[in-house]
């Protein structure tokens, strides 16, 4: 059972993981990832240090995206349940963006499909960011292919 949110408040991953493991006994293994907000987002991307980023994202949509990846993530990875936390707004350097849970009863499992998680939801999630400088200039964020390259690995592997 996937737990999915989308919010503008940060998130407690020991609160998310207690959440998703209570009452449980058949868990042996959890995945984790944090995103966090960079000041540099790579040599390709902004050429100054980034002061924040907007997120923003069509309400609903968004939420049945991840769904249907969370769904895909169960069906494929013999997972017991999974945490998706996507924070919108504008987050300053440092902030958490995303929190990715998965849990099994061997670790292997959740660590595969936290990776396809978090590949998946930086190619196929409907958000839109703008990094802002400190200079008050900004630029949205283009689609970057190693994000591509690193979602189409799970197309290779099955």
């Amino acid at each position: 059972m996937a737990t999915i949110k989308v919010q503008t408040e940060d998130f407690d991953v020991s609160r998310e993981i207690a959440a998703l493991t209570a009452g449980r006994s058949d868990i042996g293994g959890i995945g984790c990832f944090v995103g966090v907000v960079r000041e540099r987002a790579g040599a390709d991307q902004a050429p100054e240090p980034v002061a924040a980023m907007t997120l923003e994202h069509y309400p609903g949509m968004t939420e049945r995206a991840i769904a249907r990846i969370a769904e895909q993530a169960e069906q494929r990875f013999d997972i017991l349940g999974c945490t998706v936390i996507h924070r919108v707004g504008t987050l300053r350097t440092g902030d958490n963006i995303v929190l990715v849970l998965a849990v099994s009863a061997h670790r292997q499992p959740a660590l595969d499909a936290t990776a396809f998680l978090i590949d998946w939801l930086k190619t196929k999630a409907p958000f839109w960011k703008r990094e802002e400088f400190a200079d008050g200039s900004g630029a949205w964020v283009d689609a970057r292919e190693a994000d591509d390259a690193a979602a189409e690995r799970w197309s290779r592997d099955g």
